[in-house]
């Protein structure tokens, strides 16, 4: 029999027969719904709708199967209701009636297809038994509900209640709700039983491991507090061995009386603390560096000339300028017994070998070699170090330098000082003064140790690329020594006495495999290289190298010989041509001499003149000075113009063009003036 009663659309719930539920609504229709069935019969018709976003369904888009409801109590409050139903019974919707106010239905009710079996009543005790178990294992069910089920008589009742508590999604729910046989609805609120069973199991033993490792943790502090406890009454505590330790190294390290004492303060105070104090570590950690530091360990101080220079000549050829002045500053510093002195500079181009000159004089001293890259820092306390109250805080690079020494007089190189820039942390040249000044480093203060430390023994060497970049403070108590760039013999002479031998041994090559001619290592220095240093050359080696070795790897060939002639079918065709000064000197044409950081070169200046206004035109990336340069010597020729033989009208008539060739290459210089004259 078919009956005419409000539909009500839910959103996630779905209420089974013979449980009860509070639920709470809001959409107007809705309200309107509950308030006139309530005031009526109190029957309504719950059902899930498809899309839980939808705010008014339309009936295309509700689940057929609903619940059909009694309304035993209802709450008005803020715009909401508050209403307890009670399940009756499924209901299938057959059709719609949509009044403006909320949705109408006839519904039929649904009769479960039941059969009083044996397997049924043993479906229905592994159900009681294993809600049970859920239960144990912490399932929260309210306890009306659990005495309900485990008195509950029907089949029926039992699989709807059960399904009632479970954790299921709104579509497992429906599905439950649809299905009319009892032994299938049994079974499959079984199987959904069973899975909520392995999650409770999987929480319990989760739970279970965490307690084990939480009260495992409480149990090991309570018995080291205890032990602590027991050592301090024998006298026997490990932190005082700790301390007892830290103190024996702090006198071994031979530290000045004051921060010897400042050592063992914080010794102290490290004793006082419990071993879970988060200060601790950093304490323990301040104290190490301070221990590890070089306070009273140097390297014998051998100073032989002879032998420097014997070591600065097999290690670098040519140079010879840069080598007398070190080999000088050496010689001073063995008649004088100290280090105080100006601080060298190595100033040139890439690749000319100052890092590695630096090596040498250490070798020659017999001192240890620290290099500290110094390129791109722009904060202060890459130098000085961070301060104590930092999370992470270190020493600076020097200090840190010094440390991996392990001498007190090592030779320290600062590298690329030139590269050094300052921002909004602070400019690191100013920390570097007081590392550099021989008048103030025999107490340089790390930020991070808070005590001085004497680098007056360290011999500091620093290298430049160019000097214009160094502020005026730092270049002051620099000494320059110029590294020229090396001439095409004195490349052709480092490369075949080093690097051709360096690079056939890191190629697996021997001489009974490959041969490279002088002529061919002519040509590549002056077709395929064009660069002040040797790092270019030695990477056209290596390149002719890898060349041979997978020619001789194939075993095409038994020795390979390089020769200016078939060089081009290694490296390939040619890349730098050098330029020819004109035989014949032309009218609008000079020619000038270049600076480059490869060496020297010529350089062509080109003047046309053409009708106009007197404008001077200058092209070929002219820098400030040469456009000045051009400026003055205009002005020269208009102020001798009569001399010249020049007419008055001569540079009211006429535009004059100055052009330098090789357009794409800056040009600068205070040189030009008098070819651009010319």
């Amino acid at each position: 029999m078919e009956k005419i009663v409000p539909i009500i659309p839910i959103r996630d719930g779905i209420i089974f027969p013979n449980t009860d539920s509070v639920l709470t609504f809001g959409r107007p229709k809705s309200l309107l719904a509950l308030e006139q069935s309530f005031s009526k019969e109190r029957i309504v018709c719950f059902v899930l709708q498809k899309n839980s976003k939808l705010n008014d369904p339309a009936p295309s888009d509700l689940y057929t199967v609903g619940t059909l409801c009694r309304i035993e109590r209802m709450i008005k409050s803020d715009g909401e209701i508050n209403a307890h139903v009670k399940g009756l019974a499924r209901v299938k919707i057959t059709s719609f009636e949509n009044r403006n106010s909320f949705l109408l239905g006839s519904v039929k009710e649904l009769q479960d297809e039941v059969v009083d079996t044996p397997e049924i009543r043993a479906l229905c005790n592994h159900l009681t038994n294993e809600f049970r178990r859920a239960m144990n294992l912490g399932k929260a069910v309210d306890f009306l509900v659990f005495m309900n089920i485990m008195s509950e008589s029907t089949s029926s009742q039992l699989s709807d209640l059960i399904a009632s508590v479970l954790d299921l999604r709104p579509v497992q729910r429906q599905e439950l709700l649809t299905i009319l046989n009892v032994r299938q609805r049994l079974e499959k609120v079984a199987d959904l039983l069973a899975k909520e069973i392995k999650v409770l199991e999987l929480e319990r033993k989760i739970d279970t491991k965490t307690k084990e490792r939480f009260e495992k943790g409480a149990r090991e502090v309570m018995l080291r507090e205890r032990l602590r406890t027991i050592e301090k009454e024998l006298g026997e505590s490990e932190e005082d061995n700790e301390t007892r330790e830290i103190l024996m190294k702090i006198k071994e390290a031979g530290m000045p009386e004051e921060i010897e004492e400042k050592a063992r303060k914080e010794a102290k105070k490290l004793s006082q603390m419990t071993q879970f104090n988060p200060e601790a570590g950093y304490v323990r950690n301040y104290l190490e560096w301070l221990i590890d530091l070089p306070w009273s360990k140097v390297s014998e101080n051998n100073v032989n000339v002879k032998a420097a220079e014997k070591v600065l000549d097999e290690d670098h050829y040519g140079l010879k300028d840069a080598k007398e002045r070190i080999v000088e500053y050496l010689a001073v510093h063995k008649l004088s017994g100290k280090m105080k002195g100006p601080i060298l500079c190595f100033a040139g181009p890439p690749g000319v070998g100052k890092t590695s000159i630096g090596k040498s004089i250490a070798r020659a001293l017999g001192r240890e070699f620290v290099k500290v890259s110094l390129g791109g820092i722009r904060d202060e306390a890459e130098i000085r170090g961070h301060r104590r109250t930092y999370v992470g805080a270190l020493p600076g690079r020097i200090i840190q330098g010094i440390k991996e020494a392990k001498t007190k007089n090592p030779v320290f190189m600062l590298d690329e000082i030139d590269k050094v820039g300052a921002d909004f942390r602070g400019d690191p040249s100013s920390a570097l003064l007081e590392a550099l000044d021989p008048e103030q480093n025999h107490s340089f203060s790390d930020h991070y140790l808070e005590v001085p430390f004497d680098l007056s023994d360290v011999m500091f060497i620093t290298t430049a690329n160019v000097l214009y970049t160094i502020p005026p403070a730092l270049r002051d108590r620099l000494e320059v020594i110029n590294f020229a760039g090396y001439t095409h013999d004195e490349k052709f002479k480092i490369a075949k006495d080093f690097l051709i031998k360096k690079q056939m041994e890191s190629h697996g090559l021997t001489s009974k495999e490959i041969e490279i001619t002088d002529s061919a290592l002519k040509f590549v220095i002056e077709h395929y290289t064009r660069e002040a240093g040797v790092r270019s050359l030695e990477r056209q080696i290596a390149r002719l190298l890898r060349k041979v070795a997978k020619l001789v790897a194939e075993g095409k060939k038994k020795k390979i010989t390089i020769t200016a002639k078939n060089t081009t079918k290694f490296l390939g065709p040619i890349k730098m041509r050098g330029t020819m000064i004109e035989k014949k000197d032309d009218i609008g044409l000079a020619t000038g001499l270049a600076w480059t950081e490869a060496g020297g070169d010529i350089l062509f200046i080109e003047v046309a003149l053409m009708p106009g206004k007197g404008q001077l035109i200058l092209t070929g990336q002219l820098g400030d000075i040469m456009k000045e340069s051009c400026q003055a010597a205009m002005s020269y020729v208009r102020a001798r113009g009569v001399e010249l033989g020049l007419s008055p009208k001569f540079f009211q008539k006429l535009d004059i063009h100055i052009h330098v060739p090789e357009g794409a290459v800056p040009k600068d210089g205070p040189s030009a003036g008098i070819a651009i004259t010319t």
